[in-house]
């Protein structure tokens, strides 16, 4: 017996999602035997996106019934079942978490319809619920409701029944007990784990750290450790017995924290980084009309290497945004191929190089404008980012081009004070690794500041 639904939700942070329409279908495998579909007030506000997408607003749900309300009626259509659903386990954590802030530990096997999908129809082109069902000329109305879905799902479910004809897939797919499934002592720990940014630590019974990560959501990542298939997850799931964390706030420190420990710590479960995360840089030279350019190196090959990529086709990337952004030309560096004056020319907008001799002085102090905004070398700097709370801010500290440590600080004249601010850095080894991990960083995503040293 099955019970097959769909659960829309308010939207927002990990686990901390409410229920605003559920619709169950128990299924004996030939046809429906029974239904439940309800709204549910989820006594916290629905993310406008979400509004958007289902059309459930906050003011359909005021007089539905609270989750409580339900509650029994769940357990008792899905009692001896097995759960389907398209994304099971999705629908199956956010029941599993409405249920335990009830104090009831509710448990159930579950089975995928997406996984089965892509056993039984491997050419299919997408697995989403929507573009699946269209392309099987399965019928669906109410497209983002609970109820909608949820037949969708079990005419989809159906078809794959029949599909199944060596009956071997859905044995497999179906979660063995406490497979996909958190124990309680599992539970606990995915509770006590933050919505928030820094490194995570899973130990086991001795206290040796078996694997570590960061995230920007550890309470979500550890979750998704705990449910996640394959041999070596379920090892590492089995043998973890408690999980610590260091919130960072910052996501570049926790990217530097989580490499240098690694290094330092090995966990068993956890990929020891590359030797060397890189291997081209922007080479800087001058052509023979005065003009710096700069090219796509391989490292070992670049006489004045500026930043650290790891392969020629980000090099590249760097190279053609910076070109746009400090208005460099694109034929001294490289990016037009034209044997006369570039595209740029012919329409009016070079920017002076090869033409105005008068400009190299001032073409060329570009070049080293963007070379320095995105590169550390030679640089004594702070980079000041998020902290861990409120009022905080963290500090990494670059000194000649290389990294120093990092730490954090709530008042300007912890950093305006050199003595003061090395006494709250924690040492990290400066390699040419850290270099690399920051300039990506940097070069993709924002920082609070940057003050000169």
């Amino acid at each position: 017996m099955y019970a097959i639904l769909d659960i829309e939700t308010t939207g927002g942070k990990f686990n901390e999602e409410g229920i605003t329409e559920i619709a169950i279908h128990k299924f004996d495998g030939h046809q429906v035997v029974d239904s439940f579909i309800s709204l549910v007030n989820p006594e916290k506000e629905i993310q406008p996106f979400v509004v958007n997408l289902t059309g459930i607003n906050n003011k359909m749900l005021r007089t539905a019934p609270k989750f409580h309300e339900v509650a029994k009626r769940i357990v008792e259509i899905t009692q001896d079942t097995v759960l389907v659903a398209h994304n099971a386990q999705f629908d199956y954590r956010i029941l599993r978490t409405e249920f335990r802030r009830l104090g009831y530990n509710f448990e159930r096997k579950s089975l995928c319809t997406v996984d089965l999908s892509k056993a039984l129809l491997p050419d299919a082109e997408s697995y989403s619920l929507g573009k699946l069902v269209r392309s099987l000329g399965i019928p669906v109305s109410d497209r983002h409701r609970a109820n909608g879905d949820a037949l969708a799902t079990v005419k989809l479910f159906k078809l794959l029944l029949a599909k199944d004809t060596e009956k071997t897939i859905i044995q497999d797919v179906i979660r063995k007990e406490g497979h996909g499934e958190l124990s309680e002592k599992q539970l606990d720990i995915v509770q006590s784990m933050p919505n928030e940014t820094g490194v995570f630590y899973m130990h086991n019974k001795d206290g040796e750290v078996i694997y570590l990560s960061k995230s920007s959501d550890i309470k979500k990542k550890v979750n998704q450790l705990f449910t996640k298939s394959g041999d070596r997850a379920r090892k590492l799931t089995k043998e973890t017995r408690k999980v610590t964390y260091e919130k960072t706030g910052s996501e570049l420190v926790a990217l530097l924290k989580e490499h240098q420990e690694l290094l330092k710590n090995r966990p068993k479960y956890s990929p020891v980084p590359r030797k060397r995360m890189f291997s081209h840089s922007l080479c800087l030279s001058k052509n023979e009309y005065g003009y710096l350019e700069l090219k796509p190196t391989i490292l070992s090959k670049c006489s004045d290497p500026w930043g650290y990529f790891n392969g020629e086709f980000s090099t590249k990337n760097h190279l053609y945004k910076i070109t746009r952004e400090f208005q460099l030309c694109d034929k001294v560096n490289g990016i037009s191929e034209a044997r006369g004056n570039c595209s740029n020319y012919k329409e009016g907008n070079c920017n002076g190089a090869c033409i105005k001799k008068e400009a190299i002085g001032n073409y060329n102090e570009r070049v080293m404008e963007a070379l320095q905004k995105y590169s550390l070398k030679n640089k004594n700097v702070l980079l000041v980012d998020k902290g861990r709370a409120l009022g905080e801010n963290s500090v990494i500290l670059i000194r000649n081009g290389s990294l120093v440590g990092v730490g954090y600080y709530d008042l300007n004249h912890q950093i305006n004070n050199i003595h003061i601010l090395e006494s709250l850095i924690t040492p990290m080894n400066g390699t040419h690794n850290a270099n690399f991990i920051i300039e990506s960083y940097l070069r993709k995503k924002k920082i609070i500041k940057t003050i000169a040293l």
